[in-house]
Order: C-alpha cells, then structure tokens, then sequence
C-alpha cells in the first residue's frame, strides 16, 4: 500500500511517497481503510525532527483521517469513522486504536472527518477542562483562521461564548466569520480593539496558538480572573515568559493546554471528548471549514503552504475516492 513517509528528517520537501506492507491489526485496533487525511502541525515537526514524539525514520506522516472500517473495534465493516493518533494515519490502510477511533456523523464528510479530531478534541480540552469556560463568557481566539483557530471559535460557540477572532488580513476574517466569530480584529493593536469592543472589561478566556508577540498583549487584554490558555508557539518567536507579579496583581491566569499526552494516558477520555461534541455537530455549530485540497503526492507541499501560512481552515490530502 502507499504510505507518506519521513526517511530523512530534513523537513516536508524530502518526503516520499513508498509502497509499504499493509499493517496488521492488533485485539484493540480497527483497520480502516483511509480516504482523507488531516494536515497537521504535529506533521510539519516530525517531518524535520522537532517533535516531542521521535519515530526512528522511516515512518508514516498523519495525525487525523477519516475512512471506512474494514475490521475490528466493535465498529460494523462499512461504517465511517474519523480517528487520531501521534502519526501513521497517511496511508491506504492503517490499524487505529478503537479508543482514538470515532463514528462519523453522516452529515460529516470524510473531508470534514479528517478536520476533527486533533484540532477539535483540542478546542475542547482547551475550553472546558483547562479553560472552564462558562457560557455567556467571551473567547480571543488567536490564529483564529488556522485548524485550531477555527474549531476553538466552533467549539466555543457549542458552549454558549460570545468569540472574537484576532487575524492578521481580511482574508482570514473573512474565514473566521465564517467558521463563526461573533467580531473579528486584526492582529496589529488587537489589544486596543479587543477593550474597545468589551467596554474596557476585557476577555474571560484566550487561546493563543502564535505565542511570541501577542503574549504579553493577550494577558492586558484578560478581565478579572481571566485566563490565557497557552496551546502553542506558531509565531516561532521563542517562548514567552510573564513575570507572575502580573498575574498576582490581576488575578489572572496563565494555563498550559497539552492535549495529546494528557488524553491517550487516559482511555475512553477522548470518547467522552467526542461524546460532548456530538451535540454541536448535530446542531451544525461544530462544521470544520475546508481550506485547500490535495493529493497524496502533494502531501509535502501541504506542509510548506501551512508552515509559510498560506493556509486557511484545515488542509486535507485524497487518499483515495
């Protein structure tokens, strides 16, 4: 079978696409044969090596997909389903575990399936278990045209928030908007815009993807007993420091968001991840907006296009029809 593989890594220009043995499913694991494919920052990182998780080359790219059950899991063969692992997913075939493995709404697409899990499952762990977010309260989301961006803003809205997206051109408000935003600012004096648009009470709830400049703006811009979840560094600006006199002074917080470990140490957790936002997608809150499409052979391209922010909602890559 085709698989997306890493051999050296020297970043997404050097991937390859080989024929590899097709894998063999374990007693937990559901093989699926894979018709979409999520581009995800995770890809870019083990592409070059930079990735918390280090497979020993050569491996398979792909944290997200979505296909159709060919065995196993208690999954019927035929149904569709959306799954998420550490990568391995950028293949004809792949065995996922059942517990990372989730029934696709028929009024989701295998395109649209490819774009949940990871970035939606970590909206929601950023928002309801990290961040308690109330509804009625008000979310700054950052990178708020990208993957992430663009669940939290959905997911958010599931919980009843008011949103407001910080982007950095009219082109992605406009994608932000529609995936949801209730206003959107750009990026440039958002600190100033942002009270403006809260009567000078400022944000209950950041969630901040870009990290370096921003930072020090999102903690200004967080009401009393706010919080600024911290989920990544995209900017790529070094990592931010506070001085916790701040937060002290405000009564404010700083919140690590690390999803990924935290939920496959924990089976069944991201079944009741999933579970809460069947709800939203029934309702049609939870839509994952599609940005570009590409084939298999395309998938290193993908990577450039998202790591020189070309890109908008969540990239996917054709397995197959």
């Amino acid at each position: 079978m085709r698989a997306v593989q890493v051999i050296t890594t020297t970043g997404p220009s050097d991937i390859e696409i080989r024929e590899v043995p097709e894998p063999t499913p374990g007693p937990d694991d559901v093989l699926v044969e894979v018709h979409r494919v999520g581009i995800s920052f995770p890809d870019l990182l083990l592409s070059r090596g930079e990735y918390q998780l280090k497979p020993e080359p050569p491996f398979t790219l792909g944290v997200d997909f979505a296909g159709t059950v060919v065995s196993g899991g208690g999954f019927e063969p035929g149904q569709r389903v959306a799954g998420v692992g550490g990568y391995g997913g950028a293949a004809e075939l792949v065995a996922s575990p059942a517990m990372f493995t989730f029934a696709l709404p028929d009024s989701m697409s295998y395109d649209e399936g490819a774009a949940l899990p990871m970035n939606y499952l970590t909206a929601q762990f950023a928002l309801a278990e990290r961040g308690q977010l109330e509804a009625g309260e008000t979310v700054l989301v950052h990178g708020a045209a990208g993957g992430v961006g663009t669940a939290t803003i959905q997911v958010a809205k599931g919980y009843g928030a008011r949103t407001i997206a910080v982007v950095s051109s009219d082109e992605k408000a406009a994608m932000a908007k529609k995936a949801g935003a209730d206003e959107t600012v750009l990026v440039e004096g958002f600190k100033d815009a942002v009270l403006g648009l809260t009567d000078g009470q400022g944000v209950d709830v950041v969630m901040d993807v870009v990290g370096g400049d921003v930072f020090m703006d999102s903690l200004r811009v967080l009401g009393t007993q706010g919080r600024l979840l911290v989920v990544g560094f995209a900017a790529g600006q070094g990592i931010p420091e506070v001085k916790v006199n701040r937060l002290l002074l405000n009564n404010v917080d700083v919140r690590g968001v690390g999803w990924g470990a935290y939920a496959m140490m924990r089976p069944g957790y991201m079944q009741e991840q999933w579970r809460a936002l069947e709800p939203m997608m029934a309702s049609g809150v939870v839509k994952p907006p599609i940005g570009a499409t590409y084939e298999l052979e395309e998938f290193g391209r993908a990577l450039v296009d998202m790591d020189e922010r070309r890109t908008l909602g969540k990239s996917v890559v054709k397995v197959r029809d």
